[in-house]
């Protein structure tokens, strides 16, 4: 079938071996690649109710029937498996260059089982698995592990192969619920803890090659459509606002909307918000626009740190979530305190959105005489430290490496901890854009604002942040397009490029699948379903659909408290919306 490999590999690490298997047209017909093929595989593979970090737990890389193509915003692959972080339905996607190396292994999916009875390094190609030991790697941190992986296991330079390795670091080995699996240095499948999942695996890293390229239905449609793409963007105030600025100018629009999440979570703007901003990271800072493959929009910063103690620091980064999460919650009021805390968090394998949080209530909870540990507000070494101490598991650490929902338990602190699924919130605050509250909630994977991007109609005025009725019909529209990208996969900062109409044109060019744009949110509506299954069998209740105490505290400064009701309503209209159950369950 154009557009697909037709080809899965399965690793078992116990037994250390591999079987490459075909995939039927019409799995692929249905879900297609991607989130769709992932999840359709996880439900097949994963044993019910098994433990996230028992050997039967699969891990997942995916690419979809785009990677590797010209199709702008194609350079994405994602994980898939089931969360340590929520226990939960986990995806998780990146960037960089790697996508294009993993996609020429010639696999729609590989999916990884089982347990290395020693640290290992896999190298996947079109043959199949190598099983390698790497007891040497294991304890470094992710910028060495990718450099030493990539010259152990790459190709020489006249092979005509592509090859990239996905890394995890100390806090993945370590089982930190919250850890990431990182390549290119900086980009990272953040979020829901799947390095962790890896780590459990005793995997260190996986580095893909190969040279196949998959078979296209209509390769000159998708070279005009993606000239045509280019045409529409080259003016765009979009590409120009992410091209000049990165995604840390979100720092301005969320400061001036209120919805700044700070001092954890009991403020939504922070004073001293110009010293984080887009424009004092390019004024502190050496940055350059950088793009992954195939992006014309640049939004990566490569920020070299030119002045004080950090000087010489080069990153990239730090995003605005980063910026959110350590100069919102624990307010670091300096871009390069932030720049560096970013670093610490990308060496050591850690999710900065989760991250930040969870220094954010250690902080509260070293104020309320709840731990034993000093720490304030601003405290930069001191959150620094922690970071190490969380990765290692060590002191108040541990408890923190289980994230905010086990953290907040065991210290008494349930009244303000802020989650949805025992995942951390992002920097978009749910009690000023409620719509952003009702995304958070029915979330497949907890509080996330990826899933539908519902921020942006609520802070451009698109929509009225503070309505709660008639959230929920326009939210599943965008959830299901963007399920939708992720199945393909494509950037998220594509989405202006990639309507129903552009998409449905792409699956024809690609794949030779002709459905229009109904048969599109068809599927669409299929995987939310897969997953939603997946969820429930997991052990979901509607009670899940929700946010923690924390988001309905009432002792805020400047905002407006956001009351249970005002959820339990959005999310009963969006289980009507989506067809299911009173209690979310899919007819």
């Amino acid at each position: 079938m154009n557009g697909f490999y037709g080809r899965i590999l399965k690793v078992d690490l116990t037994r250390q071996q591999f079987q490459i298997d075909s995939i039927g047209e019409d799995v692929l017909n249905r879900y297609l690649g991607g989130k769709g093929l992932a999840s359709y595989l996880l439900m097949q593979h994963n044993p019910e109710r098994i433990s996230p970090f028992a050997p039967e737990n699969c891990l997942i890389f995916a690419t979809g029937p785009v990677t590797g193509s010209a199709v702008w915003g194609s350079s994405r692959y994602g994980v898939f498996t089931k969360s340590p972080h929520t226990g939960f339905y986990s995806e998780s996607y990146a960037g960089g260059k790697v996508p294009e190396a993993m996609d020429a292994a010639g696999f729609d999916a590989v999916v990884i089982s089982g347990k290395s009875a020693v640290p290992c390094v896999l190298v996947i190609s079109p043959e199949g698995a190598a099983f390698h030991p790497a007891a040497d790697l294991w304890g470094t941190d992710t910028y060495t592990a990718e450099d030493a992986v990539k010259a152990r296991f790459g190709p020489n330079s006249s092979s005509g192969e592509k090859a990239g390795a996905v890394v995890i670091g100390p806090a993945g080995e370590n089982r930190v619920t919250f850890s990431v699996i990182e390549n290119d240095y900086w980009r990272s499948a953040g979020r829901t803890g799947v390095g962790a999942v890896m780590g459990s695996k005793q995997v260190k890293a996986v580095l893909f090659r190969g040279s196949r390229r998959r078979q296209l239905h209509d390769p000159d449609g998708v070279l005009d459509l993606s000239k045509a793409i280019a045409a529409a963007a080259k003016d765009h105030p979009v590409v120009a606002g992410f091209k000049t600025w990165g995604t840390a100018n979100m720092v301005a629009r969320t400061n001036r909307a209120n919805a700044f999440p700070t001092r954890y979570w009991s403020r939504g703007h922070l004073e001293a918000w110009e010293k984080i901003s887009a424009q004092a990271l390019h004024q502190e800072c050496r940055v350059k626009p950088r793009a992954c493959a195939k992006c014309f929009i640049a939004c990566g910063r490569l920020s070299e740190v030119t002045s004080g103690r950090h000087t010489g620091l080069t990153i990239e980064g730090p995003e605005y979530e980063t910026i959110f999460a350590f100069g919102g919650l624990c307010m670091i009021e300096d871009i390069k305190e932030i720049a560096y805390l970013n670093d610490i968090c990308d060496r050591l394998g850690l999710d900065t959105i989760s991250a930040g949080n969870l220094c954010g209530l250690a902080i509260e909870a070293s104020r309320r005489k709840c731990i034993p540990l000093d720490l304030d507000y601003g405290d930069v070494d001191g959150i620094a430290g922690l970071l190490y101490r969380i990765a290692k598991r060590q002191g108040v650490g541990a408890d923190l490496a289980d994230g905010t929902a086990k953290a907040a338990r065991r210290w008494g602190l349930e009244a303000i901890a802020a989650h949805a699924k025992g995942l951390e919130p992002p920097g978009y605050d749910p009690r000023v854009l409620k719509g952003s509250a009702l995304a958070f909630a029915v979330s497949d994977r907890g509080a996330c604002h990826l899933r539908a991007t519902f921020h942006n109609p609520e802070l451009s005025g698109l929509l009225d942040p503070e309505t709660v009725d008639g959230k929920a019909a326009p939210l599943i529209e965008y959830e299901n397009r963007l399920t939708l990208m992720d199945t393909f996969i494509l950037c998220r900062f594509f989405r202006t490029f990639y309507p129903w109409e552009t998409m449905a044109v792409l699956l024809k060019q690609t794949c030779g699948i002709e459905t229009g744009v109904e048969g599109l949110k068809k599927r669409a509506e299929d995987i939310a379903g897969l997953i939603r299954r997946f969820n429930l069998r997991e052990g979901l209740t509607p009670a899940d659909d929700h946010l923690s105490k924390g988001l309905f505290r009432k002792d805020l400064e400047g905002i407006r408290p956001l009351e249970e009701a005002e959820v339990v309503q959005m999310v009963r209209e969006y289980y009507r919306h989506r067809g299911w159950s009173n209690d979310g369950i899919p007819e």
